[in-house]
């Protein structure tokens, strides 16, 4: 079986139309999970305890699709596809 790992971490942003932390040693993480699901229902509960402050924002980081750049990648993966 594999093994979809995901990460949700958060912070306050310089802007809140874009993706930049004030501060990275600030950075919340909430932590890794084993399945979109769990990381979504994890990612909802810091957005909605945080909705009144516009700069702060939770993301969602796909863990599994990372890879070991030694490895070599598909020609679609070096697309961006």
């Amino acid at each position: 079986m594999t093994q979809r790992l995901h990460l949700v971490f958060g912070g306050e942003l310089v802007d809140p139309a874009k993706t930049v932390f004030k501060d990275t040693k600030d950075i919340h993480i909430v932590g890794m999970f084993p399945d979109y699901a769990s990381a979504h229902s994890a990612w909802k509960a810091e957005a909605q305890r945080t909705v009144d402050d516009a700069h702060m924002r939770y993301f969602i980081a796909h863990i599994h699709r990372l890879r070991d750049e030694e490895q070599p990648a598909s020609p679609t993966e070096e697309l961006g596809r």
